[in-house]
């Protein structure tokens, strides 16, 4: 009882938390409600400008003034005296008897011209025109006062009224600017309509106009480095990662699922534009506000914008951490208005895509006996596991459906509160994530639940204060706390699959009738049954605590000479921890061998006392283990950055950046993992653009790194890049019917990656090793213990450098087509590793690391958008692709005796793996005949029904040097995605398919490649595709010859060696093409939730992962395993709905 009580204490706790956030946000905007009503001015001015008046205000009040320098006249002389007025009858006598008109809404006043006042301008007649009206409402169909409506290419303009009208003269030809703060513009042409309703989508991250860059912000126009954005809301997040949802949605990622775990497990591996290094780190640097942090504890409904930086130009400021590309995240901020609160809340079920199925015990028998040469299980016996009548001693278990469902359940719930005024804007959010796995449990025989399970708990708070007109306080905190549960055997699960797909369906029932439990006939193995459920229990929680402040200032508003001229310092300190807690034990298991008179089980009696022997004596007492882990990290950033605009067409950009990261080990367990790591550096850019139509940019990173030594530890990164819009100039003006967008990029530069491995943290440092033992005296008996030096010192020990060329175009074409492709190259040096080229009379104990290797890495990215409005349904469609090869340049092996042997020259994958190796396989052996005139094969004895080689190098003997290259590697060389969206009335559809090809894995394993040679019949399970498609003896000769498995054999007899070879005979191809996401949701109309509180309220269904299409059929193909082992890829089902309020 008392545990509960403190659990719904922390509940009380959290809604009291939330209930007290909600009714900040709520006063805040009440605040801003009736500020206007209780603020008066007093003002005694003569013959003053209206910008000084405009000034005064601001300095009696918090309001703030927005108008467009076109449209009012700020020098135009004033006289005004009032006492105690409000701020609307101020601003009616300032502007008595002009064409300006005003909108107070919150702190901010809108000014305007008013159409309806003005005259009609020189040189235009009123033929031609007429009054034009419209409304204009918000993303939610709220209506927005003071929004501005401009004619484009005149001054003349309006705003709307409280409710969101407005009324214009204009000619049919004329096109309209609608624009309001904080959201996305519209342009409309007038034509033949006379009135119109415009709604205005929240612009939240501004992709449309400004892209994120390495610390800084570029208008979209004039970026020329190799950038890929995403639109948020396109990232469907099925699980607990992030990482999951990047596959085949940006141009240049190379992402793959490599398990279905719920939680941190399963993280999908992705690289920018592929793999360069088969030693160091490949993994891009992920920056969340401009902090280094790990993408997958970002909530995606936090995220305001998503970049990829792919280019020098673009990462050269990151140094020696942006070789491998850089992804920036900029969370959510405030948004100026009323309180809103989103509330999002997700039901889901998963199960497995495709997993393998093994052979029942009947099957299994009949292949044992061919694989034998004999009857070992009689057709009695055989048919007794048919039967299934007596599970005990003749079992038929799929072990597979005995430890795991095929149904899982999740939920996910996120709440934000977003509002503020002029001076204060706050984002507040947090979110709960709990996923079920399919493991099965005991039931509460314990009194604990030893299933896999795992909640996440995400909180995040950011707040931007106005401290002055031109200094902005910007205040981001974060927590994210995960916990999962787990089976007590062992610190993972990779045992109990093993032994899950390892062991014989005949061996020994899950558990034996009586209650018994039930396990190998040796103390030797395990029964997965026993390790899933009666093994004890594990669970971990990891918690990240974040938090960043920063300050910016406008210094062109201190003193004008400096307009442009934007300082900023950033200070962030993050801690993360986790321990790991594990309480196991092992049970006792028995094996029966046969049924007494009374049908009761018999199992051993090794003394016969009577009683019952177990097999494996095993301690009911729950045994502990636990570890901890733990880092504090600061980082401070200060900068000087740059923007103006000379003489209407000069462009002129700078940035000046210092940074510094120390993260300490909190928990080290050795004197040198206990000393702080530290980086430093310094970071530049310059960029130039000429009327907006020729650009160029230059950047350079300078940065230090502790990993080498004293003189070698900073490094100079300079890139640059030029770009040329060339439907900006006046002769390209006849095509912009067709290309309304045209510009052409390049970039070249430098960049670098200290993470660069050799398994030690000071790799520059000599080491001293044990030497052995030396003995002398007359009878040897006499003597010391030796040392020697192990590593050898190497004071030129580097980064690795990334020498990047990049070269593209972007075209649009209609206003609705648009395209961005790429070529890129990169040239990786200085990959620190292991000499394979020193001989052995060099003398050293151990084979010292030098940065000597070389790859190369090239392809192409592109990413093509669609949009079009057909009737009443609004369509966009998208589609990317990514090709990247990559080789050897330089790995240091001295040339092998055949040449094609080399790797140099050849692809390589994630974790250093090289493009694979082995043997050609020209088929089976169909006879004798055929044994004796080929190739002799040194694998041991062969047969007819065996896999027969090629001769690579004619020599007459099959062996490893006929060894080539085959297949691909574990990555892919071509990705892609592509999908569509449509909106019709009230419903919205999204489907979305990703793909992957040139890429390739062997199966390998006992239950697929060697059958039986594990050397335990009880753990000798056969996956079942075998049956049915092996060579066998009783097969008819055309039956044998569509055989896709080798004749079978048992442990270390004829053909078990031979058939193991490493050969495309078990090469197999990963590319397969995925249903990934499809989402059907509908919005209730506007005039359902009538004037309450709710703002919008939208269901949906979402599924991802539906739909598979591969060659491959035994589990799923972008698993990538050689027998199909570990937790499966998911099918998710989500059913969801979210609120606006």
């Amino acid at each position: 009882m008392k545990k509960k009580c403190v659990l719904r204490k922390d509940k009380c706790e959290k809604i009291k938390l939330t209930i007290l956030l909600l009714l900040t946000g709520i006063n805040m905007g009440f605040a801003s409600q009736v500020y206007s009503q209780s603020t008066v001015l007093s003002l005694n001015v003569n013959n003053g400008t209206v910008k000084e008046i405009f000034a005064e205000i601001e300095k009696q009040s918090e309001y703030v003034f927005f108008y467009y320098d076109n449209v009012l006249d700020v020098n135009r002389k004033v006289k005004i005296n009032v006492q105690n007025k409000t701020v609307e009858e101020v601003l009616k006598q300032i502007f008595a008897g002009t064409d300006n008109s005003f909108v107070v809404k919150d702190r901010q006043i809108f000014i305007s011209k008013d159409d309806k006042k003005m005259a009609s301008e020189p040189g235009v007649t009123q033929d031609g025109k007429k009054m034009f009206r419209g409304k204009v409402m918000d993303d939610l169909g709220e209506p927005l006062p003071g929004a501005t409506i401009l004619v484009v290419g005149s001054t003349r303009g309006v705003t709307t009224d409280l409710d969101g009208t407005f009324e214009i003269e204009v000619k049919s030809s004329d096109k309209l600017k609608i624009s309001f703060l904080g959201l996305g513009d519209q342009i409309i042409t007038v034509g033949n309509q006379q009135n119109v309703i415009v709604r205005l989508e929240q612009k939240v991250n501004e992709l449309a106009d400004v892209v994120v860059v390495g610390y800084g912000r570029q208008k979209k126009e004039s970026v020329v480095g190799a950038i890929s954005t995403v639109d948020v809301s396109a990232l469907k997040v099925p699980g607990a990662s992030l990482s999951t949802s990047l596959a085949g949605q940006l141009a240049g990622v190379v992402s793959m699922s490599r398990s279905g775990e719920p939680g941190k497990n399963s993280a999908a591996e992705f690289y920018i534009r592929g793999v360069s290094s088969f030693k160091g780190t490949s993994t891009p640097l992920v920056l969340v506000d401009g902090i280094e942090r790990e993408l997958d504890l970002v909530d995606t409904e936090d995220i305001a914008s998503f970049s990829i930086l792919k280019d020098a130009a673009a990462s050269a400021v990151y140094g020696v951490r942006g070789a491998n590309g850089v992804i920036l995240i900029t969370t959510k901020k405030g948004q100026e208005g009323k309180p809103r609160i989103n509330a999002r809340a997700e039901f889901g079920f998963t199960n497995p895509t495709r997993r393998p199925s093994m052979l029942g015990s009947a099957e299994w028998a009949e292949l044992y006996n061919e694989a034998s040469g004999y009857s070992y299980y009689s057709p009695e016996e055989i048919q007794k596991y048919r039967d299934g009548n007596d599970s005990d001693l003749y079992p038929n278990v799929n072990w597979t459906k005995a430890l795991f469902d095929n149904i899982a359940a999740n939920q996910r719930v996120n709440l934000s509160v977003t509002g503020g005024g002029d001076v204060v804007k706050y984002y507040v959010a947090g979110s709960y994530y709990h996923e079920n796995s399919i493991y099965k449990n005991a039931g509460n025989i314990y009194g604990y639940n030893s299933s896999l399970r795992y909640n996440k708990f995400n909180f995040r708070a950011n707040v931007d204060i106005n401290v002055t007109s031109s200094t902005l306080l910007n205040v981001n905190l974060a927590n994210i706390y995960e916990k999962s549960f787990g089976p007590g055997y062992g610190s993972n699960d990779d045992d109990i699959w093993g032994y899950t797909l390892s062991t014989s369906p005949n061996a020994f029932p899950v558990q034996y009738s009586d209650g018994t439990l039930s396990g190998p006939s040796t103390d030797a193995g395990q029964n997965p049954w026993n390790l899933l459920v009666h093994s004890g229990y594990r669970e971990q929680f990891w918690n990240s605590a974040q938090s960043l402040i920063g300050l910016t200032q406008d210094m062109g508003k201190i003193w004008e000479p400096l307009e442009g001229l934007t300082a900023n310092v950033k200070f962030s300190w993050d801690a993360w921890n986790t321990t790991s807690q594990r309480r196991y034990k092992t049970p006792t298991t028995y094996h029966a061998h046969g049924r007494a008179e009374d049908g009761s089980l018999i199992y051993d009696d090794n003394n016969g006392d009577g009683i019952w022997d177990p097999v494996h004596t095993g301690d009911e007492k729950l045994g502990y283990t636990v570890g901890r882990s733990g880092t504090m990290t600061t980082y401070l950033e200060g900068s000087l950055t740059y923007n103006r605009i000379f003489a209407d067409q000069h462009r002129v950009g700078a940035l000046f950046l210092y940074n510094q990261k120390i993260r300490t080990n909190t928990q080290a367990e050795s004197g040198d993992d206990a000393l702080p790591y530290k980086n430093q550096g310094l970071a530049g850019r310059l960029t130039y653009a000429f009327r907006d139509t020729y650009f160029a940019e230059f950047n350079v990173g300078y940065n230090g790194s502790e990993n080498f030594a004293r003189g070698h530890r900073f490094g100079f990164f300079p890139a640059g890049a030029i770009g040329w819009l060339v439907s900006n100039e006046k002769w390209f003006e006849p095509v912009t019917k067709v290309v309304d967008v045209l510009k052409l990029k390049a970039s070249y530069g430098l960049v670098g990656n200290d993470d660069i491995g050799g398994q030690r943290r000071w790799v520059y440092e000599s080491t001293i090793v044990n030497g052995g033992s030396w003995n002398y005296g007359e009878s040897g008996n006499q003597g010391g213990q030796g040392i020697v030096v192990g590593e050898v010192e190497n004071l030129s020990a580097s980064w690795e450098e990334a020498l990047k060329l990049n070269v593209g175009f972007e075209l649009s074409l209609f206003e609705k087509v648009k395209l961005q492709a790429d070529y890129f190259r990169e040239k990786r040096s200085g990959i620190f590793l292991q000499r394979s080229g020193l001989p052995i009379i060099v003398g050293i104990s151990t084979i010292p690391y030098i940065n000597v290797g070389e790859t190369l890495n090239q392809g192409i990215d592109a990413n093509l958008e669609y949009s079009q409005k057909i009737s009443n349904v609004f369509v966009t469609a998208r589609g990317n692709f990514t090709y990247n090869r990559n080789k050897m340049i330089n790995n240091d092996d001295p040339d092998w005796e055949y040449k094609y042997q080399n790797r140099i020259g050849k692809p390589f994958g994630s974790y250093g793996s090289v493009q694979p190796f082995g043997l050609k396989a020209l088929g089976l052996f169909a006879s004798q005949e055929e044994i004796d005139n080929s190739p002799k094969q040194t694998y041991g004895e062969y047969r007819v029904g065996d896999i027969r080689y090629q001769d690579i190098n004619g020599d007459g003997v099959i062996d490893s040097q006929d060894e080539v290259a085959l297949g691909y590697t574990n990555m892919p060389e071509i990705v892609y995605g592509f999908g569509a969206t449509a909106q019709w009335k009230n419903w919205d559809f999204n489907v979305f398919f990703q793909g992957v090809a040139h890429t390739s894995f062997f199966l390998a394993g006992a239950s697929l490649r060697s059958p039986f040679s594990s050397g335990s019949m009880e753990r000798s399970a056969v996956n079942e595709d075998i049956y049915g498609n092996v060579w066998m003896s009783t097969n008819t000769p055309e039956q044998n010859d569509r055989a896709i498995y080798p004749r079978l054999s048992l442990s270390n007899q004829a053909g078990s060696s031979n058939n193991n070879q490493t050969s495309d005979w078990w090469l197999r191809d990963g590319s397969f093409l995925r249903l990934k996401n499809f989402e059907i949701g509908y919005t209730l109309p506007k005039k359902l939730l009538g004037k309450n509180f709710i703002r919008s309220l939208r269901f949906y269904v979402a599924a991802n992962n539906l739909l598979t299409f591969c060659n491959f059929k035994l589990w799923d193909p972008e698993k990538g395993s050689s027998d199909g082992s570990g937790y499966p890829l998911n099918r998710v089902v989500t059913l969801g709905f979210n609120i606006n309020l």
